[in-house]
């Protein structure tokens, strides 16, 4: 079971620290970074990003057992448990789903556990018990556990295909759409981690919690860890833990206000303008501020005026011309095909402003992120794809360089094996040649973004939009490439964000795939309807499913093609092409330095969240960030180089489910003024601002 690295390069790099490289063999000027500080002094021993350098320490020891039998033990069990559970909770409402963080704590014990008790023996030759519980076992369990645990994007393709169109795959069917989709995107991300993980300037905010929180727990020392005085990293996550899981009672239950804190709304409750502009549920959120950190954390003369104003202003559901939700059982066949004449004969799809925003912002970040990388990132991506760990300017390539590398092969073939069985398991080949195109294309340049600023630009929008002209009315082709083209680079993306924990926490190459590989596959009754007896009505498969029917029944012709009402939200294709190359000629031409830290593809991608993001989750996220990162670390650097990671590690809001469905305190705590006084607002009721016209109908009279 242990993967032994190879010795004569440990020893080299133990005897003559020269082996490590040095940082002169490659300027940071090459790389064209945004994000490094020109005035900022090159450590040979340290990061350039203070960011780094207060999350991740800045030594090894090649010696320390990181692929044990201890480590796969304890890593399948966890492998196999949490996806199991996560899994049924997510066809449950409220859903349910074990965050990293509790893995990563509890797994501390288990292997405390193991090193004490288990006997010093080999069997065959691999030792039970091979010492203290190490940093590196900790992480492997976790990336074990967790990068299987999230729901394959694949297997709501699965479902909906049995609920919404009583269509029933066999096993092998299922197995190799889920598994070979899982690991073509791991295969691609394996492919780009020369661009996306060795690189210094690829910091991958993401990530830095969870080595705070190692490092904490493994008691070791990171620049952040003793440049201030004040009481222990350990102590101050703990009183965070503590004071946090008491505090959630009060947005969550006792006074849910402090969720929903629109507080001008309370004193104009029927005044409908005020509340669409203050409103958090259906309004703009200009009241600026929440205190539930659970609405903090979880996302971050046109024709289109008129119908809108018959609707609510923010809403994620789609509406008739009645001003009601539309009915899509109205429009499609028993067999769930489209029908035409009753789609004539009832209502165009209407679509709140907040979603055509949605639509169109979506379309401008695309375009703009292919702008934005062309001009500001293709320069770093080529020169990081031509360099290995030890020609990069940065300690922990240089550190991790001692250790066998991953052959690229490796990942050749395990990505031409998997899309040989796609093909042979659905026989669509147009479709997995268009969504190759979207997969390298979108890969590299997206994981660059995400790497650089903790984030990236989604391509669900896009996949629909392209299959639903390609393939119209094939709902099941529209998901299966949307699956292809959406969920495998996320998924690459995830791999190079193990990768990169890999990377920082000194886990050798070869142990930090095997477990990654072996979690994907480890992990691979009455249920959804809405009067399940124990609320399995998987509100995700029917999401899932109605998307299936408006863009792959439906189509995108009947609703964005020309002549239709909402063409013109196509032209922000063009506005997003065209708005980061003016950025940057103004950049170049007239030296404007602010320019270069303007991002168009996170702007437009970023607002192109609502719904279901509302606007009252960016403004408290925009002004916490604010604080933290720009008030604290200018003022308090070496206090935010200490706490600062490690504060944010508990900040997941806890799901609260209580007994007997919530109606505990149903007519005592839950009547009271902070729990009922936003549910009596315009915004509350989604309140439209015309009110529907005589004949009860709006819009136009054909279509």
């Amino acid at each position: 079971m242990s993967l032994r690295e190879d010795d004569k390069s440990v020893e080299a790099a133990r005897s003559d620290p020269e082996h490590l490289g040095r940082v002169d063999d490659l300027s940071l000027d090459d790389y064209d970074d945004p994000n490094f500080d020109p005035t900022a002094t090159i450590f040979q021993d340290e990061s350039p990003y203070f960011e780094v350098r207060a999350a991740v320490a800045n030594t090894d020891d090649p010696r320390m057992p990181s692929s044990t039998f201890r480590a796969w033990a304890i890593g399948l069990i966890w492998a196999i448990l949490i996806p199991g559970i996560d899994q049924v909770f997510e066809f449950r409402y409220p859903t349910a789903s074990i965050d990293i963080i509790f893995i990563l704590l509890l797994s501390l014990p288990m292997g405390k556990a193991w090193a004490h008790y288990m006997p010093n023996v080999s069997i065959f030759g691999i030792s039970l018990n091979p010492g203290p519980f190490t940093i590196k076992e900790h992480v492997v369990i976790v990336a074990m556990a967790n990068f299987g645990s999230e729901m394959p994007y694949s297997t709501f393709v699965i479902q909906v295909q049995r609920i919404f169109y009583n269509q029933h795959p066999n096993f092998i069917y299922q197995w190799l759409f889920v598994m070979s989709t899982q690991l073509i995107g791991f295969s691609i991300g394996g492919i780009c981690q020369h661009v996306l993980v060795a690189p210094a300037s690829m910091i991958w905010p993401s990530i830095f919690p969870l080595c705070a929180i190692f490092n904490t727990l493994h008691s070791q020392d990171t620049t952040g860890s003793w440049e201030h005085d004040g009481i222990s990293r350990m102590h101050l996550f703990t009183y965070i833990s503590i004071g946090y899981f008491f505090y959630n009672f009060f947005p969550s239950y006792l006074f849910t206000a402090l969720s929903y804190f629109s507080w001008v709304c309370w004193i104009a409750p029927n005044h409908v303008k005020t509340n669409q502009l203050f409103g958090v549920i259906h309004g703009l959120g200009m009241g600026l501020v929440t205190f539930d950190w659970g609405q903090i954390t979880p996302f971050n003369g046109s024709p289109l005026l008129t119908p809108c104003a018959y609707l609510p202003l923010m809403s994620s559901q789609v509406f008739d011309n009645t001003g009601s939700t539309y009915n899509l059982s109205r429009i499609i066949n028993a067999d769930g095909s489209f029908n035409l004449e009753a789609y004539q004969a009832y209502s165009p799809v209407f679509l709140p402003l907040s979603f055509a925003m949605c639509y169109g912002l979506s379309f401008a970040s695309i375009t703009a992120f292919l702008t934005h990388t062309l001009l500001y990132n293709s320069k770093h991506i080529w020169i990081n794809a031509h360099h290995n760990l030890r020609e990069q300017p940065d300690i922990h390539a240089h550190l991790m360089s001692v250790y066998k590398q991953v052959p690229n092969w490796w990942y050749f073939s395990l990505f031409g094996v998997c899309t040989i069985s796609q093909v042979l398991n659905v026989h669509v080949i147009v479709c997995l040649l268009k969504f190759f195109h979207l997969a390298f294309m979108f890969t590299v340049p997206n994981g660059v973004l995400l790497g650089m600023s903790n984030n990236n630009i989604e391509l669900n929008v896009i996949t629909e939009l392209i299959i639903g002209y390609a393939l119209p009315h094939h709902p099941i082709a529209m998901m299966m490439f949307k699956t292809w083209g959406f969920a495998v680079m996320n998924q690459a993306l995830t791999f190079t964000t193990y990768l990169k924990l890999g990377h920082y926490m000194k886990v050798p190459h070869h142990p930090m795939f095997f477990s990654l590989v072996i979690g994907i596959i480890v992990s691979s009754t009455d249920l959804c309807s809405s009067n399940q007896k124990d609320n399995f009505t998987c509100p995700s498969t029917i999401t899932f499913g109605s998307s299936s029917i408006i863009w792959g029944v439906i189509g995108p012709e009947h609703i964005f093609s020309h002549g239709h009402m909402y063409y013109t939200v196509l032209f922000l294709f063009l506005v997003g092409a065209v708005a980061p190359l003016i950025q940057w000629i103004c950049h170049k031409k007239f030296k404007l330095t602010f320019l270069k830290y303007v991002n168009f593809p996170l702007i437009f991608g970023g607002v192109a969240c609502m719904p279901p993001v509302k606007p009252i989750n960016f403004t408290s996220w925009v002004l916490i960030c604010f604080l933290f990162n720009y008030i604290i670390r200018r003022r308090h650097l070496f206090w935010w180089l200490k706490y600062n990671y490690l504060h944010r590690c508990y900040r997941h809001r806890f799901a609260l489910q209580y007994p007997k469905n919530g109606a505990i305190g149903l007519n005592t705590i839950q009547q009271w003024w902070g729990n009922t006084v936003y549910t009596k607002t315009a915004d509350f009721r989604g309140v439209p601002y015309k009110e529907i016209p005589d004949g009860g109908k709006f819009g136009p009279s054909s279509w």
